[in-house]
Parts: C-alpha cells; sequence; structure tokens
C-alpha cells in the first residue's frame, strides 16, 4: 500500500518511495536486475538483490553505455553515473492495488545501439494521465554490451533484459495500481525490433497480451553474419570477441569500438550485404535459443496467436536520415541506382521500382527504397504474419508531415515518439518542430494518438477495423482527417509482396 507522507511501494525485493506529480505518483530508477558487471557481465540479467529500509525512486538510472557520440546530445545526461543500468520506472494515476489498470511498458528505440529512459522525450506522464494507465519504462543493454554475439555469452541480452523487466512487471505491478494481466508492450524503431522479437521469443510468452510496435525494423541477423561482425569489434577493441576477454575493457570505453567499425561498415560491403550502409553493427541475432526464428515466421507459426497486435510506420521514414546527412535533393543516380541493386527485393527490383515509380528523382527513389525495405514493409508483414498464424493485428501510417524547416521532412521516422508521448520540445521533437510552435493539428493528433493506444491497451481495440488480406483496412493518421481506407503504400506491397525478410546473411 502506498503511504500518504512517503508514497511508499514494496516491491518484491524492498520498499521504494516514489513523488507525487501532477496528480500522478512517479517511481524512477528501480532496479530490476543486479548491474551486469563483473561476473555478470555479458550474461544474462540476475535477479535484484533484496535492500534493508526504503530506497528513494526518486532520479532516473544511468544509462547504459553507448557511443560517446550520443551523450548529451538527445537527451542522455552526462549524469548520473554507475552501475545500475537495469532499472525500471513507473507512472501511476494511483497506487492502490485493487483498482487495477492496464499497463504498458515501453521500450525504446536507438539503432540498439542507443537509448535511455531518461530522455525527456520519454516523459509518459500526459500519455498515463490521458489514458488512465500505469506506463512503465525499462533500460536495457544496447551496443555491444547487449547485441554483439559474443562467445561465452549468451545472445541477445538487450532482449533477455527486457524479459526480467517484464518478469518484474509481472511480479509488482499490482502493487503500483497495475493489473499484471493486462499489459501491452510497445515501442519504437529498435524498440518496436524488440517487440517483434519478444513475440517470437519462448522466455517472453505470457508475460504480456498486446503489443504495439512503431516502425518495425527489418533487420535481423544471422549467426554467421553476427559472429563476424564480433571479429571486427574485437580487432576495434583490442582483445579476441569473447565475453572473458572484452570484460577487461572498461563498459564506457567499450562503445567507442563499435562507433569505430560503424565509421567503416562500408568497406564490408562484399561480406555484409545490406548491413553494410546501415552504419549499425547491432541487431538482434537468430541464434535458434533466445530467438529461434525471424518474428514473420513466428507469427506466421502461429507464434503471437494469443497476443493483440496494433503496428504500423510513417510514410516518409527514410527522410530523417538523409536530412541528419545533409542529402535532401542530392543524390545521383548512380547513388540511386546502387541502392535500389542493393535494397530491393529480386534480381530486377532496380526496374521494378523504375516502373513502377517513372517520375521519381533519383533522391526520390533513394528514400523510398530505404523506407520500403528498412521498415514500411517489414511493419506490413508483421501484419499479414500475425493474421496468417491466426492472430489479429491492427495496421496504420502516419502520413501528417513534420512541421520544422518547412515540412520538408514529411512524415520521418520519429515524429511518431513526440506525439504519442505529447513531448514536442525534447529531443528528436526540437527538430521536427522547430520554429513552428505546436500546431493545433499536432495536438489532434497527440489525442488520437494517446486515445488509439491506451484504448488497445485497455480492450484491445485502437478504434478502427482488424487488418486482413481482403480489405487490408488501415488508420491513416493525418493532421486533417483520420480515415480507415485499404493500405496506402499499395505499389510498394505489390513490389514486396512474397518477401518474408529472412536473417540477414553473411556473404562469404
Amino acid at each position: 500500500m502506498t503511504s500518504a507522507e512517503g508514497l511508499e511501494v514494496r516491491t518484491a525485493a524492498g520498499a521504494v518511495r516514489g513523488r507525487a506529480e501532477d496528480g500522478l505518483v512517479v517511481f524512477r530508477g528501480i532496479p530490476f536486475a543486479e548491474p551486469p558487471v563483473g561476473e555478470a557481465r555479458f550474461q544474462a540479467p540476475r535477479p535484484v538483490s533484496s535492500w534493508e529500509g526504503t530506497r528513494e525512486a526518486y532520479a532516473f538510472g544511468p544509462p547504459p553505455p553507448q557511443e560517446s557520440g550520443f551523450q548529451g546530445r538527445a537527451g542522455v545526461p552526462e549524469t548520473p553515473t554507475g552501475d545500475d543500468w537495469l532499472t525500471v520506472n513507473v507512472w501511476t494515476p494511483a497506487t492502490d492495488p485493487s483498482v487495477r489498470r492496464p499497463v504498458m511498458v515501453w521500450i525504446y528505440g536507438g539503432a540498439y545501439k542507443l537509448g535511455h529512459t531518461g530522455s525527456p522525450g520519454y516523459d509518459a506522464q500526459h500519455l498515463a494521465r490521458a489514458g488512465d494507465v500505469v506506463v512503465v519504462t525499462l533500460n536495457y543493454r544496447v551496443g555491444i554490451e547487449g547485441f554483439a554475439l559474443l562467445e561465452g555469452a549468451p545472445a541477445n541480452r538487450g532482449l533477455l533484459d527486457q524479459v526480467a523487466a517484464l518478469e518484474w512487471v509481472r511480479d509488482n505491478i499490482t502493487a503500483f495500481g497495475g493489473d499484471p494481466g493486462q499489459v501491452t508492450v510497445f515501442g519504437e524503431s529498435a524498440g518496436a525490433g524488440s517487440v517483434a522479437s519478444l513475440l517470437a521469443m519462448p522466455s517472453a510468452r505470457g508475460l504480456f497480451g498486446r503489443a504495439v510496435a512503431q516502425s518495425v525494423p527489418g533487420t535481423y541477423f544471422s549467426a554467421e553474419l553476427a559472429r563476424d561482425i564480433a571479429v571486427e569489434i574485437g580487432k576495434e577493441a583490442g582483445p579476441a570477441p569473447t565475453a572473458a576477454a572484452l570484460s577487461a575493457v572498461d563498459p564506457r570505453e567499450l562503445p567507442s569500438a563499435g562507433e569505430r567499425l560503424s565509421l567503416r561498415m562500408r568497406e564490408y560491403d562484399d561480406r555484409w550485404g545490406r548491413v553494410a550502409p546501415t552504419v549499425t553493427p547491432f541487431s538482434p541475432v537468430v541464434d535458434g535459443e533466445v530467438l529461434p526464428c525471424t518474428p514473420w515466421e513466428a507469427l506466421a507459426a502461429g507464434a503471437g496467436r494469443d497476443v493483440e497486435l496494433l503496428v504500423g510506420h510513417n510514410r516518409d521514414e527514410y527522410r530523417l536520415f538523409l536530412a541528419l546527412g545533409e542529402q535532401l535533393g542530392r543524390i545521383t543516380e548512380e547513388q540511386a541506382a546502387a541502392a535500389l541493386r542493393m535494397f530491393a527485393p529480386g534480381p530486377d527490383g532496380e526496374r521494378f521500382y523504375r516502373e513502377a515509380f517513372p517520375d521519381a528523382t533519383p533522391t526520390e527513389l533513394y528514400e523510398r527504397v530505404q523506407t520500403d525495405w528498412l521498415f514500411n514493409m517489414p511493419s506490413l508483414r508483421l501484419a499479414e504474419a500475425q493474421v496468417a498464424g491466426g492472430g489479429r493485428a491492427h495496421l496504420y501510417e502516419l502520413t501528417w508531415p513534420a512541421p520544422g524547416f518547412g515540412g520538408v521532412l514529411g512524415a520521418c521516422h520519429g515524429l511518431d515518439v513526440p506525439l504519442l508521448f505529447g513531448t514536442y520540445d525534447a529531443d528528436l521533437g526540437k527538430l521536427l518542430f522547430a520554429g513552428t510552435g505546436v500546431p493545433d493539428e499536432a495536438r489532434a493528433l497527440t489525442a488520437l494518438f494517446q486515445s488509439a493506444w491506451t484504448g488497445f491497451a485497455r480492450t484491445g481495440d485502437p478504434g478502427w477495423p482488424a487488418y486482413d488480406g481482403e480489405g487490408r483496412l488501415t488508420r491513416v493518421l493525418d493532421g486533417a482527417a483520420a480515415e480507415v481506407r485499404p493500405y496506402p503504400e499499395e505499389v510498394s506491397r505489390r513490389l514486396w509482396e512474397g518477401y518474408d525478410f529472412p536473417a540477414l546473411p553473411l556473404l562469404k
């Protein structure tokens, strides 16, 4: 129960004290596993030790080790420091165990190498308040600590951290006013890839009943590819690519090895294929144990039949990366041709794309094929696989353009995050809404996002019909209207029909 004075809640490991904040009770930095250092380095998360007395849960835990260029830039603070990377945070309308509100568990994105729940863009107060739900956010290991495939370590440690956090929710959330039998996981980008992975993982079954995947990346590594990448990481770090050897490297220094490799991944085009241009040497690994197969294969076989799914993407996903790389309008015909040959499906993919989009400029072709390959078609295919396996899925597409910089960014990658959380002036929102204020359309979209997402968490219905292979009904989220119609990207859907997004191979 909650103390009126101290706002105390007792967890399985000990008591914690939160704070009352504008009608909510907020707890930050509660450990759900032991610090993964020392003998626990590169191992599966271990249960947290009990503590005496009451622990103040006022501040976010330290971010997991990650590339230095990210620190202090996108909301990841320089402090706090320490080894308690594996923590959860809870926003709840009240800590009455008898109420049992729906629980929403957020998994951040960041290319599987960046991210921290303390980023201001993930402030869950507006979502918890608008939907009368309990929101939990969690830290998980990223980069080499979480995803490099190392000898002497389990694969996908970052995903195992997420499972451990969900087990914490199952065992403790009732005391915070949540219902452990009504848990929804939701995430964006690498967070959506994590959600998709959890749907396929035997160890995650039964820990959630609903899932929301926003912009699912199609990149999953084969074990052979992941091992080859780990060898190159080892060369950058110095020691051999084993858990024992890399444990000698300070966890705060190790991310620089991955950062250096990211800068020269194009040297490995002939071995790593489609992974090389992404400059992201980390993804979930289809290792046959932690992750037995790709999410699409698992869902098509019925793994998600008992989980309700909400999935979608933004229309112009890849444009964000073009803008950040100062490439908008600057892609040459040679670059477009190379991208089409690399990413379009099948041996005739380049020709089919050019025929399907005859008036597209080189920049538009370059953007279109990478939007389709990296996010849009994997997200669509997840819905299709879920339906094929006997499950239920709802599909959406965000088409409202970000207002910053005259709207040139379009409905780009990441726009859904500030809209969902209502954090327009934080993290990526600062770029997407730069100099515009917050238009009324954005606030209307936020209300729609929050109503649909929390409604789905409560009932399994976001407010529009389920997707099927005939009508392909999709909720189109735009500022002027939010209509339901057949899937808007039909041209791309036909180009990718039959492509199953297998685990990416090692080419030679």
